[in-house]
């Protein structure tokens, strides 16, 4: 018996070109999807009044920039403000409360926390400390300039900080209705965005921060259902950290950033956890 002959195999050619298509169209699907999602994020944002949607907020760095003005638009928010950094200093407001946090001793942290358990469950803990430049520590321009002892400060202050406020923090956030942890990082935290190089250990220390981030939210969503961790990139500021940095780069008022960022956590939901994101919205890749 003959044997039934089957359809003609498509040539080499067309079998690559249906493919590419196949490829372009699942491609486009995925970008239009990526789109809508950002497009929902900024209308939440967008229908966020000057009233402040977070009722008891923690401030962690609000001696700087960025930091002090999160606490005092919070406050002016209507929100009551625990403020803390390592000199104890905070914008002067009723609403706020100011304290003394130290990242580099744990116990200071811990200190802050238990006093802050005492004082009722926050509904935001925010970290806007961060180290770019200083004293020993300045961005590398080539490998050569790796110092080991620059790069474990960096850590020290932009990543292992964070994590031992989450370590102490996340338990007091409300176990239910919504609350929020965040840290502000930076998109050159970014791997799949770094396509210049330079900045070896800020860079790899916002990374690290972004991956703490990350972990943290899928613990965190197994006790807190309706909270949410992420991480923030305020854009260039005029603070000291971006000044020897910022000449030609567009920046803002530390109230602008504390506005623009204010804003995207208003519009973050749970199923936003462990994502990065920029001042305008936009999730920034891993």
């Amino acid at each position: 018996m003959a044997a039934r002959l089957g359809r003609p195999a498509r040539c080499g050619r067309s079998a690559r070109l249906g493919a590419a298509g196949r490829i372009e169209r699942q491609s486009l699907r995925w970008m239009l999807a990526r789109r809508s999602s950002n497009a929902r994020r900024k209308a939440r944002a967008r229908r966020v009044s000057a009233v402040s949607p977070f009722r008891r907020a923690v401030v962690i760095g609000a001696s700087g920039g960025v930091g002090g003005a999160l606490a005092l638009a919070l406050a002016e928010g209507g929100a009551d403000v625990s403020a803390f950094s390592r000199s104890g200093a905070a914008p002067a407001h009723p609403a706020i409360r100011a304290g003394r946090i130290d990242l580099l001793d744990e116990a200071s942290i811990a200190t802050a926390a238990r006093s802050l358990a005492e004082a009722g469950a926050p509904d935001l803990v925010l970290v806007a400390t961060g180290l770019l430049h200083g004293e020993g520590v300045q961005p590398e321009k080539t490998w050569r300039q790796i110092d080991p002892q620059a790069l474990a400060r960096l850590f020290a202050v932009n990543a292992t900080g964070p994590a031992l406020v989450a370590k102490h923090m996340l338990p007091l956030l409300p176990r239910e209705g919504r609350a929020a942890f965040a840290a502000l990082s930076a998109r050159v935290g970014s791997i799949g965005d770094n396509r210049l190089g330079g900045w070896v250990g800020y860079r790899a220390s916002k990374a690290a921060l972004n991956m703490i981030v990350q972990t943290l939210s899928l613990e965190l969503k197994r006790t807190h259902p309706e909270a949410f961790c992420v991480a923030l990139h305020p854009g260039t500021v005029e603070t000291g950290l971006s000044a020897p940095f910022a000449r030609n780069a567009p920046t803002v008022s530390p109230p602008t950033a504390a506005d623009h960022l204010l804003r995207v956590l208003a519009g973050l939901t749970p199923e936003d956890s462990g994502g990065c994101f920029a001042w305008d919205g936009q999730r920034i890749a891993p």
